[in-house]
């Protein structure tokens, strides 16, 4: 089903009203209505984001009683084990609660379990461990833990304190369907105490917090009582100031929706990263090649930090990872720094494997092609890899997609999923639990766990639920641009200027523009490993511009073989590059030119 392009209506009148107002462009007048902010003090509101709009940690559900849990403990010199994920939104967490311990003089050490060997979240054998080791010892879970009904139990049958910290869905305890639009009833871990910002009974006025951000709050929490109770010691101040820039890169990394405090979070911990970093971080960026005055957004972290992070976390040394980001000696982090890029290269190596194999199993099922989701399964593909993988398997197909690894020695697969279209993939999951193992995740990506003979009668019910409960439609599909442009108009101020509209990400995507009758100004190519991505120069009414679409190398022959005009549509960005500042465009989707198309009269921006 090809992608409808839908432009978002716009009135002139309030265009210009609002651009005067503001003193603002035209065109970003257009985007700011288009988005809902139409009044000047909505926009206002919108544009100006402060600090100080982050709600107070000690609202955070649970967050004022950990804080008092972990001071007490500090205070009484008992240790303190953070328990993190092995994705970078558990790495920083991990960091941020680390650092801040460290500061009070705490004695805290972190523990990250391994992806391929213990897999995500809590486990008992770990939990036994910290009791034999240290049974007065506090362990606090970062990212993880809202669904550790067994290992919070075992935590409370042994007498050691447990504090969870979380963002994620919660269990919960029958397996209704919801198609009654009944919930299933939730279940809560036995933890001494539960910080989450959805925690049932709560009013937080803001509850897609990612795990980072959690910690972030809870160690505001712990900071303001090593104060006075109000407001941290500078040394702590300083602190936050830094940990914010860890927070905005688990906020980035974990894809949680760029809005109210996650937008707060990203905005400020990017704008002082450069100025903030820690050894680790330093050396991340130079391997990384951003360049040291660069002003980082998040594409910067989606591209480039977190898949080195996270390759580390993928390839079973999450841990390295987050010595990279709590280490004070340089030398070791460009050690370190340099490994994670070795890993991160052999992981696309890995990735692009996988996907190949991937398709040609579908290629070789040919019913599985007519089915409303994809289970896929093969015993030489890479747990830690498969994930990533799962999420191209979804775009390429366009239907959910869940890939699992088999271990031979165990008959166990273990992998993961991901949504399409919206589809809820933890009410997938949950309505395949008799085939299953394990399961955890939210609506967008899951894992799962399930013996190797479950595999088909799980495909099966899986299906079968995703027929009977979501269908894709052309809405699913549907581009929506924000207002229909000249290249002329996309100058680098105006592009800047709509850059406060960041940071971008999910529900606040950068604005997408159409333009029509363009030509090529050269022959597209492809560029990249495996020709994965298309680099093209385009002409429209006398500026040229380049444009480059990710991941779209087949894009290539089919433009050029268009022949003719056509339409595009595209986001706008500044490349950074060498100390040079060039307008690019980055291409979402294009269509050939089948009708003479009205072309927008140029904005009054005559800025370049």
């Amino acid at each position: 089903m090809a992608r409808t392009w839908r432009f978002l209506p716009h009135d002139e009148s309030r265009v210009r009203g609002l651009s005067g107002t503001l003193n603002v462009a035209p065109l970003t007048a257009q985007v700011l209505i288009a988005r809902g902010y139409e009044s000047a003090e909505q926009a206002l509101t919108f544009l100006n984001t402060r600090l100080t709009d982050l709600h107070e940690p000690d609202e955070l559900p649970g967050a004022a009683e950990a804080a008092d849990r972990i001071v007490a403990a500090v205070k009484a010199d008992r240790r303190i084990t953070i328990y993190g994920d092995y994705d970078v939104d558990g790495m920083t967490s991990t960091s941020i609660l680390w650092h801040c311990l460290k500061l009070a003089g705490a004695t805290v050490e972190y523990y990250i379990p391994s992806r391929l060997d213990e897999g995500y979240g809590l486990n008992c054998d770990a939990i036994r461990r910290f009791h034999e080791e240290d049974p007065e010892q506090i362990v606090i879970s970062v990212d993880c833990g809202i669904a550790s009904l067994e290992e919070a139990a075992l935590a409370r049958e042994l007498g050691l304190e447990l504090i969870v910290t979380d963002h994620h869905t919660f269990a919960t305890t029958s397996v209704e369907e919801k198609t009654n639009g009944a919930p299933a009833e939730i279940a809560l871990p036995d933890a001494a105490c539960l910080v989450h910002p959805r925690l049932p009974g709560s009013n937080y006025p803001f509850g897609e917090l990612c795990g980072a951000g959690v910690a972030f709050k809870v160690a505001w929490a712990i900071c303001k009582r090593f104060g006075d109770g109000k407001k941290a010691t500078p040394r702590m101040r300083e602190f936050l100031k830094a940990a914010v820039s860890l927070a905005a890169i688990g906020t980035v990394a974990d894809m949680v929706p760029l809005v109210d405090e996650n937008r707060v979070i990203v905005r400020y911990g990017l704008s002082s990263l450069l100025e903030n970093a820690n050894p680790g971080l330093k050396a991340l960026l130079t391997v990384a090649g951003i360049e040291k005055n660069k002003q980082l957004d998040a594409d910067d972290v989606g591209f480039a930090i977190a898949p080195r992070l996270n390759a580390a976390g993928r390839l079973g040394q999450a841990r390295l990872a987050v010595e990279l980001l709590t280490t004070e000696n340089p030398e070791r982090a460009v050690q370190l720094a340099q490994y994670l890029d070795e890993l991160n290269k052999n992981r696309r190596t890995v990735e692009r494997r996988i996907f190949k194999q991937a398709k040609e199993l579908v290629e070789e099922n040919p019913d599985w092609q007519n089915r409303e989701a994809l289970v896929l399964a093969h015993p030489d593909w890479h747990a830690g890899v498969i994930g990533i993988v799962a999420n191209r398997i979804a775009e390429h197909f366009k239907q959910p997609a869940i890939l699992m690894t088999i271990d031979r020695e165990t008959n166990i697969g273990q992998g993961s999923g991901r949504s399409f279209a919206g589809f809820d993939l933890h009410a997938g999951l949950t309505a395949c639990v008799e085939h299953l193992i394990t399961f955890g995740g939210h609506q967008a990506a899951a894992g799962v766990k399930m013996h190797v003979d479950n595999i088909d009668a799980f495909r099966d019910t899986f299906c079968e639920f995703v027929a009977e409960n979501h269908e894709v439609t052309e809405r699913d599909l549907e581009l929506r641009i924000d207002a229909e442009v000249r290249l002329a108009d996309c100058t680098q101020r105006g592009v800047t200027e709509l850059d406060r509209l960041g940071p971008f990400g999910q529900e606040n995507p950068r604005p997408v523009f159409a333009a029509t009758r363009v030509e090529l100004a050269e022959p597209p190519r492809t560029m990249g490993e495996g020709d994965r991505h298309l680099s093209l120069r385009v002409r429209h009414y006398g500026t040229v511009l380049r444009a480059v679409a990710f991941g779209r190398g087949e894009w290539a022959e089919q433009i050029e073989a268009a022949d003719g005009p056509i339409s595009i549509s595209f986001a706008a960005s500044i490349n950074e590059f060498r100390g040079r500042r060039n307008v690019e465009l980055r291409l979402i989707d294009w269509q050939p030119e089948t009708a003479t198309a009205t072309v927008p009269p140029a904005s009054n921006d005559t800025s370049t």
